[in-house]
């Protein structure tokens, strides 16, 4: 299943139930939680999300990159993130807090940034609903697709297909019209797309085409 989550680093901060209106087409609304210290940017944290969460149309797809998710992870689900992101690299026990998030009732995932080999986590797969695989930097909105990260999304897609089991594989930044074919071809199967979203006059139909492209490139 194809879905896509747009990010509402994009959006209009002012404006946020109104933004959340024009994406009720979409699968999730991509929610990017920054701290100033994993990553350089400060965004939103668990006030904001607890509201997003009474007037999202569509469920919260919570990416933290923060430092000491296994302290904080849990609490995103509790505050209604129905899915919730932690980086590799900044957990200490990724096995518990995947589980702890998964006791709060949400989906757990964890994303590596482009630098970071995904072979030594392989196994925690089992241990989660969904993998991120970063394609720009984390940090900034409106950057440029990194096209080697492909190989990535396909390592993680085999490492899924070997284990079994129903993993989605999300990829995120820089996704657009042009790129998202790639990733598609790659394995991945969940797109976060902001920009190319938001700042589209009718960010509706631009999801919808984003589904059809993405249909387009799906393996039969």
């Amino acid at each position: 299943m194809l879905q896509i989550s747009p990010s509402i680093l994009s959006a209009d901060f002012a404006n946020l139930e109104s933004e959340l209106s024009r994406i009720s087409g979409a699968d999730w609304a991509h929610v990017d939680v920054m701290d100033g210290h994993f990553v350089p940017n400060l965004t939103i944290g668990l006030p904001v999300v607890e509201a997003l969460k009474r007037v999202s149309p569509i469920p919260l797809d919570c990416h933290l990159m923060i430092e000491d998710p296994d302290r904080w992870a849990p609490q995103y689900a509790e505050a209604g993130g129905a899915s919730v992101t932690f980086h590799i690299e900044a957990a200490t026990d990724p096995v518990a807090t995947a589980r702890a998030i998964r006791a709060a009732g949400a989906r757990a995932a964890f994303a590596v940034k482009p630098g970071t080999p995904f072979a030594p986590y392989a196994d925690l797969v089992r241990e989660v609903d969904m993998v991120l695989v970063m394609t720009v930097e984390p940090g900034f909105g409106g950057q440029s697709f990194m096209a080697d990260q492909m190989p990535k999304v396909t390592e993680v897609r085999e490492a899924v297909r070997q284990l079994g089991g129903e993993v989605w594989i999300q990829v995120d930044g820089g996704v657009s019209e042009s790129t998202i074919g790639q990733c598609v071809e790659a394995g991945a199967d969940v797109f976060v797309a902001g920009s190319a979203v938001f700042g589209a006059d009718d960010a509706g139909n631009q999801v919808a085409r984003l589904r059809d492209l993405a249909r387009q490139h799906a393996h039969p």
